[in-house]
């Protein structure tokens, strides 16, 4: 596979790393006989940011969040976690973590069971209650887990997650299993999670939450990092779609436009310009006073999917 497109951290980012949570450089994970989960990644990730850790199943993703816990030892490569080493008893007593699902005492209700886990983190009782109202689960917090729904028992696992009131959140595919309605729900709480100076590391598959909750995110294909980056960066300018007759006139007029225009041909009678929202006004006075019928103009931005599949294939085909 070509690895072109890879992207390691950027020099302005190591400028930052300061105000790095976690850094990254190299993390591999291999198993034998041949299995390479992780291959030579990496991320930064900053305080006070919701970053998304996005690829398919397979990608190496959850190695990864593995490593970064402490929970795996990587193969090669180095990550600094709060300022230490992963796993180390500074590092964990600051982090929040819910890697796969949740596991709890059925019976118990969920504020019990969060007494057994203060009790085994030496975590002060006085963190259940606030743990519960962030989540919004306080108004259930006594009856038992088996009776919740699949939305509250993750609701559960996120709050024994903000047990140690955590400086740094670490969430795998937290959304999983989780209808319309739960899925929404837990939008919400992730980007309230992710306010102030808390940090949140979401790994997941799910194109359109990403795009709502991240402010960055790292791209994984084949347990490398493919892009690092803001939504912005990764989805462009976005361009504006014009539906016209006679189509040729008006991609004649757009193509001679002073300052010039990329035009593309996408149907009979639709043009997409590489150009901004804010052009929209002087293009279709433009076609209008040249006798050209203009029946749609609008401005359309690239979905994280779009770009997503987009850096994909490009990927891909140079393999």
């Amino acid at each position: 596979m070509s690895h072109a497109m890879e992207s390691d951290v950027t020099r302005s980012d190591r400028e930052r790393c300061g105000e790095c949570v976690v850094a990254a450089d190299g993390l591999t994970k291999r198993y034998p006989p041949d299995i390479t989960a992780v291959d030579n990644l990496s991320i930064s990730v900053f305080r006070g940011e919701v970053y998304g850790f996005i690829g398919p199943n397979g990608a190496g993703k959850t190695t990864t969040l593995r490593m970064i816990l402490g929970l795996v030892r990587p193969t090669a490569g180095s990550v600094v976690v709060l300022g230490g080493r992963p796993g180390s008893p500074d590092s964990l007593a600051r982090i929040g973590a819910i890697v796969e699902a949740p596991a709890f005492y059925p019976y118990l209700s969920g504020r019990n069971n969060l007494r057994v886990l203060a009790c085994h983190a030496g975590v002060s009782e006085g963190r259940i209650e606030p743990a519960l109202v962030e989540v919004g689960l306080a108004g259930r917090a006594d009856d038992r887990f088996k009776s919740y729904s699949m939305g509250m028992k993750q609701r559960l696992g996120m709050a024994a997650a903000l047990l140690k009131d955590p400086e740094l959140l670490i969430l795998d595919e937290p959304t999983n299993g989780l209808d319309p309605e739960g899925i929404a729900e837990m939008r919400t709480l992730i980007r309230s999670l992710g306010a102030g100076q808390r940090t949140v590391l979401l790994s997941s598959h799910l194109m359109g939450e990403m795009e709502q909750v991240c402010d960055r995110i790292g791209v994984v294909r084949y347990g490398r990092v493919i892009y690092e980056g803001t939504l912005d960066e990764l989805r462009g300018g976005g361009r504006l779609k014009v539906r016209a007759r006679p189509v040729a006139a008006a991609r004649e007029l757009l193509k001679d436009r002073p300052g010039g225009v990329r035009v593309s041909l996408e149907g009979e009678d639709t043009l997409l310009l590489e150009a901004g929202a804010d052009e929209a006004e002087g293009i279709n006075r433009l076609l209008v006073e040249a006798g050209v019928e203009v029946s749609e103009l609008c401005f359309h931005q690239p979905t994280l999917e779009d770009v997503y599949l987009d850096l994909i294939e490009k990927v891909d085909g140079g393999s």
